[in-house]
């Protein structure tokens, strides 16, 4: 059953004075998670969270919430409501925030830390939302009230505080803003290889010889690699390229919810749909705008060409709607396989795989 703001009494015992630090933390709460799933805003609720765990993802993240209405004494509670849910058996399950006050930072983080195993400080949005309103990596040229943000969840709260960032063009400054978090007291890094720069058309590769320096500099404490992660083959060449502790995927695990998990093709798009509509209608209540913008990123080569279903399911806002688009799509899909291989291509330059439009892929 789901609890948006879930009982304390199913919570971990955690006491500020023996909460688990560094790797303590990693292997014992986090159970040495390898394959995690990262923070997207109103994507990786608690219906998607549901739908990677059962292919293979070890460690999930909350979408990013925002501190100050998180905490609104008068409207906060509408916006958990919209934002958050967590249940039993979500777990190890990392809270993310961002905001630019110690105070109102540590207020949101106490309201859900018995409901948590982490709180996660959000050091990597580069949105111009995020500029506008002095958080995520537009925090990173602020280092003193950085390490007041992260100090002050350090010492005040009953689990640990973690931090994903992006990286400096520079090695050496990347490395030295890491070591800085560890030091105000974060147990966890999750490194994206990215410059703040780099999103929208500019998004470019992301650089893993800095997450490698950051590892190999930050040994004290895991940290994770977010970034480049096409395939599942790619979370291995990671880890060996840069020596993490595991590896994070984001913005493409919503074009296939199932990368960590080793299969010969990518699965079918109907079949994750559909699996994914009945854990939200079965288990975990979901906003309908949420699993439409699901369905567009899982269906984003179909529906191009199948372009009445596009528009009906763009207007849509029941779900029970939605399962039939997904129904009547399914079908004509299904026609379309009978008279077309089912085929990988591979563009020689980039790498990049297209597979068949009915499996899910990479945009």
């Amino acid at each position: 059953m789901i609890c948006r703001r879930f009982l304390t009494n199913h919570a971990r015992k955690y006491s500020t004075d023996t909460k688990l630090k560094g790797y303590e933390f990693y292997n014992k709460t986090l159970g040495s998670p390898k394959h995690i799933v990262g923070p997207m805003v109103e994507q990786s609720e608690l219906a998607w969270r549901i739908l990677c765990r059962r292919y293979n993802a070890h460690l999930c993240y909350t979408p990013m919430f925002h501190s100050k209405l998180f905490s609104d004494p008068i409207h906060g509670y509408k916006y958990q409501d919209d934002q958050w849910s967590t249940n039993a058996e979500d777990r190890p399950l990392i809270v993310q925030f961002c905001g630019n006050d110690p105070d109102t930072l540590l207020k949101a983080a106490k309201m859900v830390e018995n409901q948590c195993d982490a709180i996660d400080l959000n050091l990597g949005c580069p949105q111009y939302i995020a500029k506008k309103g002095k958080y995520g990596s537009f925090l990173q040229d602020d280092w003193e009230l950085i390490y007041k943000l992260i100090s002050t969840l350090d010492q005040h709260l009953k689990v640990p505080v973690t931090a994903k960032i992006r990286v400096f063009s520079s090695e050496t400054k990347t490395v030295n803003y890491a070591k800085m978090l560890i030091e105000a007291g974060a147990q966890l890094l999750t490194v994206h290889g990215r410059l703040r720069e780099q999103k929208g058309h500019h998004t470019g590769l992301a650089d893993w010889s800095k997450i490698k320096a950051v590892k190999q500099s930050c040994s004290n404490v895991p940290v994770i690699a977010n970034g480049n992660i096409l395939y599942h083959d790619d979370v291995q060449h990671c880890l060996d390229m840069t020596g993490a502790d595991g590896v994070m995927s984001a913005e493409n695990n919503l074009y296939n919810p199932t990368i960590f998990t080793a299969t010969e093709m990518p699965p079918l798009t109907f079949d994750i749909a559909l699996e994914y509509l009945n854990i939200c209608s079965k288990h975990a209540f979901t906003r309908p705008v949420i699993i439409k913008s699901h369905l567009f990123k899982i269906f984003h080569a179909s529906l191009p060409v199948h372009t009445d279903l596009r528009d009906r399911l763009a207007v849509c806002n029941s779900t029970k709607e939605m399962e039939k688009i997904t129904i009547e799509l399914k079908e004509r899909i299904q026609k379309e396989m009978d008279i077309t291989k089912d085929i990988v291509d591979i563009n020689p330059e980039t790498g990049i795989r297209t597979y068949a439009a009915w499996r899910c892929q990479v945009q």
